[in-house]
């Protein structure tokens, strides 16, 4: 393998490590050169990356930096960072933070300006959206919906006005009520995605409506195994909602205000984006 990263830097180097979701051959070159070069890895579960470790050959210090630990032991490894020792972090499978630790290490890194670096690779969320058929050119990651009924229906009541692709999270034996509940609170014609095992040997991908996916599910048992991550499709009736009662509304505003003040209230009123009332104001205005 390489040689050791540790003393590139005076400060130290705190390695941001993307690891597979499920086909070990998704563990970039580079990523095995960082692993086996640094002091210490930062594994969100050592037994899991212990044997990522051992397939690839790489024998570097384990320590753990999970959910539980994670406030105390990022202390401590920010102290081994500003000594000048180099630590990577990485998460059980995919890319660190992403609804997995990491967050409190980076933030102690940067409080005291310790160099960070990514090696980036797999991660779910953007897998299942590249297969979903759905609008990327603006999407959201909303990780795990809230597991108890009652707050995770008042959650999708928030989320239902998105114009944006929305990419999910979810645990296996809650699929079906998620759905459920997705299908009466965005909508049962709601385009959606559902992709499971990715990268592994059952990888399967559903395409349907939230009402189809929703009955599938209650169907399909094999549909709730696996890793699972859900793409839904953005409310279509905001981004269609540009009605004559918004355009007057824009002009009534402009009989009185300039075209940015005009927009700001307009978006407000309206859910619309700001920036394109102002383009609407501005040719109104002539």
């Amino acid at each position: 393998m390489s040689s050791r990263v540790s003393g590139s830097t005076d400060a130290g180097v705190l390695f941001v490590v993307a690891t597979p979701i499920g086909n070990l051959g998704d563990l970039s070159i580079r990523a095995k050169e960082v692993l086996a070069g640094v002091d210490l890895i930062a594994a969100e579960d050592t037994r899991h990356t212990r044997q990522l470790l051992q397939a690839c050959g790489i024998h570097t210090p384990l320590t753990s930096l999970h959910e539980h630990n994670e406030t105390r032991k990022s202390e401590a490894l920010a102290r081994r960072l500003a000594r000048g020792e180099s630590v990577a972090l990485v998460s059980d499978a995919g890319t660190p933070l992403i609804s997995d630790p990491g967050f409190d290490l980076i933030a102690a890194a940067k409080k005291q300006d310790t160099r960070i670096v990514v090696v980036p690779g797999p991660c779910a969320a953007i897998a299942a959206l590249c297969v979903a058929g759905l609008p990327t050119d603006r999407f959201s990651f909303e990780g795990f919906p809230p597991s108890k009924r009652a707050a995770r229906r008042a959650w999708l009541e928030r989320l239902a006005p998105q114009e944006r692709t929305m990419v999910f999270y979810e645990a296996p034996h809650r699929l079906r009520e998620l759905l459920d509940d997705m299908r009466e609170i965005l909508g049962a014609d709601r385009p959606a995605s559902i992709s499971r095992e990715l990268t592994k040997r059952f990888e399967t991908t559903y395409t349907d409506t939230l009402a189809g996916l929703s009955r599938r599910a209650h169907e399909d048992a094999d549909m709730s195994r696996g890793e699972i991550v859900l793409v839904v499709g953005g409310n279509p009736g905001i981004s269609s909602a540009r009605t004559p009662d918004t355009d007057r509304l824009l002009r009534v505003l402009l009989e009185e205000l300039p075209p940015s003040q005009a927009a700001k209230i307009a978006a407000r009123l309206t859910g619309e984006r700001r920036s394109d009332l102002y383009e609407r104001a501005m040719r109104e205005r002539g």
